[in-house]
């Protein structure tokens, strides 16, 4: 069953308008990262979370915005990755009250170890695309996702978007 089909089943009315189709493609391509990402132990949020690491430590706050996640479930977040070792989290010596987190050795290579996986449901989803029209696409979503929230650092969905399978 395509995507369409999938769509269709759900609702009494295909997905005619882009948004809804964007909508049915995100909720297929959430449920493949779970599946992807289970066997290592992380769902999709985390890993939304140490690929903003990835770019250099930050603020809780600064990470809660990048990952669009409100204060409360970054806690939880960040604890789950905590345990793991996944990432380090420590007091600002300029604001004792602000928390810098940084992702650490081991989240750095479970992130190189996840790439295969992120990189296989990429091709999965985007299986009847030449790289030429992988490119255009992902620029088009980049420029979608700019307009549609006004922030181009952070295309990716977080879970709470209503796409999440958790």
């Amino acid at each position: 069953m395509n995507i369409l089909e999938q769509a269709d089943a759900a609702e009494t009315r295909p997905c005619t308008s882009v948004g809804q189709l964007i909508a049915a493609l995100g909720k297929t391509a959430m449920r493949r990262f779970a599946a992807a990402l289970e066997p290592a132990g992380i769902k999709p949020r985390h890993l939304n979370a140490l690929l903003s690491l990835r770019a250099g430590e930050t603020s809780q706050q600064g990470l809660a915005e990048a990952i669009k996640v409100d204060s409360v479930q970054l806690v939880g977040l960040l604890n789950d990755l905590e345990s793991e070792g996944l990432v380090e989290r420590r007091r600002d010596p300029a604001d004792r009250r602000r928390h810098i987190v940084a992702i650490s050795c081991k989240g750095e290579q479970r992130l190189v170890a996840l790439d295969a996986a992120v990189d296989e449901v990429d091709d999965g989803l985007l299986a009847g695309l030449d790289p030429h029209e992988r490119g255009v696409l992902h620029g088009l979503l980049l420029r979608i996702a700019a307009n549609a929230d006004g922030d181009t650092a952070t295309p990716c969905p977080s879970e709470t978007d209503g796409a999440s399978p958790d």
